[in-house]
């Protein structure tokens, strides 16, 4: 069985508005999709909603997971079975430091209690892959932080806790073109045969750095069109409106 992360005509509502509307996308394991699209597109709640986000209702279709339904499953289950959500706004935990935060994170994404040497090597790897400071570590969870730390520290729990499939919520957004290149080499790092990504972004500018294998784009809460790199480029250049007209015309 082909392993990938699959969503078969989702219907989702959100206070008595549907939101999205039949949205069909796969992403196979080992690849890295990017999503883009519009305003109001529906991108972020498509995210929410792989990751189990109970504010939003599901009215029809399913969110399969190497062929399993997860649908119905709470979002710390479908973490534990490998799925990750980088969230566009981080919220802050004051009292956890970041440290804590990982190991406890850590321990439920294995389903075992992980001795101090692994956890200090994964994330020794992380934070030299970030050119970030152990100091980091001693910090309240995202208390304090710029945009950009707030970032930064989404990918860190990344590297650390090496999920399967990941959604990467519009990471690039507020961050300056150096924090974009360090996030970008974290998620670079991860690439490979048990590891995907689908990355929510409004601009080309990030997928100079994360060159995605496949791109989606959503408009009006569907997938409409889907091609290589390039229809990223096409966009970037002509904009949506001819991919509007497009769709109205089909």
């Amino acid at each position: 069985m082909e392993k990938k992360l699959e969503i078969k005509d989702l219907w989702v509502s959100h206070d008595d508005q549907m939101i999205l509307k039949g949205v069909n996308l796969t992403l196979p394991l080992g690849e890295v999709h990017a999503l883009m699209g519009p305003n109001g597109a529906g991108k972020s709640t498509l995210g929410k909603v792989i990751a189990g986000d109970p504010n939003y209702k599901v009215e029809k279709g399913q969110i399969l997971m190497d062929g399993e339904d997860i649908t119905v499953l709470e979002p710390d289950e479908r973490a534990r079975k490998g799925l990750f959500l980088a969230f566009q706004y981080p919220v802050e935990v004051p009292g956890v430091s970041i440290a804590n935060f990982l190991r406890l994170a850590l321990k439920e994404r294995l389903g075992r209690d992980v001795p101090v040497m692994e956890f200090y090597q994964r994330v020794q790897e992380a934070l030299k892959t970030l050119e970030w400071d152990e100091e980091i570590l001693s910090r309240y969870l995202n208390e304090g932080f710029s945009g950009g730390e707030k970032k930064r520290n989404e990918i860190l729990q990344l590297l650390v806790l090496k999920p399967r499939y990941a959604i990467l919520d519009e990471t690039d957004s507020g961050l300056d073109i150096d924090a974009l290149k360090i996030v970008a080499r974290g998620v670079n790092s991860m690439r490979g045969p048990e590891f995907s990504a689908l990355v929510i972004t409004h601009y080309q500018r990030l997928l100079n750095y994360i060159v995605p294998d496949v791109v989606h784009v959503m408009m009006d809460g569907r997938v409409v069109k889907t091609g290589g790199p390039e229809l990223a480029l096409e966009l970037e250049k002509r904009g949506y409106d001819w991919l509007k007209e497009e769709v109205a015309g089909a």
